[in-house]
C-alpha cells in the first residue's frame, strides 16, 4: 500500500505564497504520475496541477496558470506545489494523488486515473 502525506498548508494572506509538500511512503511503485487536487466546501474536487513521472510534462488548471508550479523529486518520492500570488478563491483543501503509469511522459488529468490519495491539507485566506 502507498501512503501519501501532505504538509505545508495553513493561513496565508491574499497575495502571499505557500509551498505544499507530498511525501510518498510504503510500497511505492517504480513510476507514477502525480497530481494536486483541491476542493472547496460544497464544490467538486478539481485538478489544480499534475506532473508526469519524468517531470517533463505538466498540467495546470486555467485558474492557477502562472501562479502555481508543480515539481517532483523522484529520489525522495516527493512532489511539491509552489503557490504564489494566492487569491481568496484558492482557499481549499488540497489533496495529493498518485497514479500508476508506466509511460513516464504521461500526465493524468482525471480523478479516476489516480490510485492513491492523501488526507489533504487546508489552505485558508487569513485576510
Amino acid at each position: 500500500q502507498v501512503q501519501l502525506v501532505e504538509s505545508g498548508g495553513g493561513l496565508v494572506q491574499a497575495g502571499g505564497s505557500l509551498r505544499l509538500t507530498c511525501a510518498a511512503s510504503g510500497r511505492t511503485f517504480s513510476t507514477a504520475a502525480m497530481g494536486w487536487f483541491r476542493q472547496a466546501p460544497g464544490k467538486e474536487r478539481e485538478l489544480a496541477a499534475a506532473i508526469s513521472w519524468s517531470g517533463g510534462r505538466t498540467y495546470y488548471a486555467d485558474s492557477v496558470k502562472g501562479r502555481f508550479t508543480i515539481s517532483g523529486d523522484n529520489a525522495k518520492n516527493t512532489v511539491y506545489l509552489q503557490m504564489n500570488s494566492l487569491k481568496h478563491e484558492d482557499t481549499d483543501v488540497y489533496y495529493c494523488a498518485a497514479g500508476r503509469e508506466a509511460d513516464t511522459k504521461v500526465v493524468l488529468t482525471t480523478e479516476r486515473e489516480y490510485d492513491y490519495w492523501g488526507q489533504g491539507t487546508q489552505v485558508t485566506d487569513s485576510s
